[in-house]
């Protein structure tokens, strides 16, 4: 049986473990998660997960896991045909650890300080506050990118498959300036043409829809 991976597609920590999994051939049984509905609050959902969040992760043998750069960890070291995306190298491993970090700490708790409100009906627009957020996001990101192709160095890694669902989504919102940050605009994209990329598109399709209707309800 293939494991089973509970998820909205518009969420970036989804989509970033769909893009993981593509990379490595791995085949997930999706379920949808009703979110609006509020089927995450419902107990058989609690059971599995008693923070109620997605992406959660059920495998074959029921190890259930949640947080979705701790699914990717774990998809690439137990699925994963080598140890490409997600190096034994300690030192290579502690800078993507550190990118991954970065990711959930800072990237996408900006999109989500910035998406809560709107999906709850409390706002409607971006505050400048939040837009300055962002452009610091980008900035350090664009630090991180001196010298290197990818985000952790010179190979692609589940570094880059979290952040890329993560900016993507921030990009919708407020669009990178090529000018301003050359190097996160072609890391993006590099990241666009990678075939697992292939995975995040119906998911950014649908996030993107959804508050670009919402913040021209102005």
């Amino acid at each position: 049986m293939a494991p089973t991976v509970y998820l909205i597609y518009p969420s970036p920590p989804c989509r970033a473990v769909l893009i993981t999994a593509k990379a490595i051939g791995l085949n997930l049984a999706e379920k949808e998660i009703k979110l609006l509905e509020g089927e995450h609050l419902q107990p058989p959902y609690l059971k599995l997960n008693p923070q109620h969040t997605v992406p959660t992760l059920v495998d074959d043998d029921g190890f259930t896991l949640w947080d979705s750069h701790a699914i990717m960890v774990y998809l690439v070291s137990k699925y994963a045909k080598n140890d490409a995306l997600y190096p034994k190298d300690l030192k290579k491993r502690a800078l993507i650890d550190q990118r991954l970090h970065f990711d959930s700490g800072v990237v996408f708790a900006q999109l989500r300080r910035i998406v809560r409100p709107i999906l709850h009906g409390e706002k409607n627009c971006i505050d400048q506050k939040d837009k300055d957020g962002v452009f610091e996001a980008y900035a350090f990101l664009e630090e991180f990118l001196d010298g290197k192709k990818w985000v952790a160095g010179d190979a692609v890694s589940i570094a880059d498959y979290s952040l890329i669902s993560s900016v993507n989504s921030l990009n919708a919102l407020i669009p990178i300036d090529p000018k301003k940050y050359p190097r996160v605009s072609a890391w993006f994209k590099r990241c666009e043409e990678l075939p697992e990329y292939e995975a995040n598109g119906m998911g950014l399709e649908g996030f993107t829809t959804y508050f670009e209707n919402k913040l021209a309800q102005v």
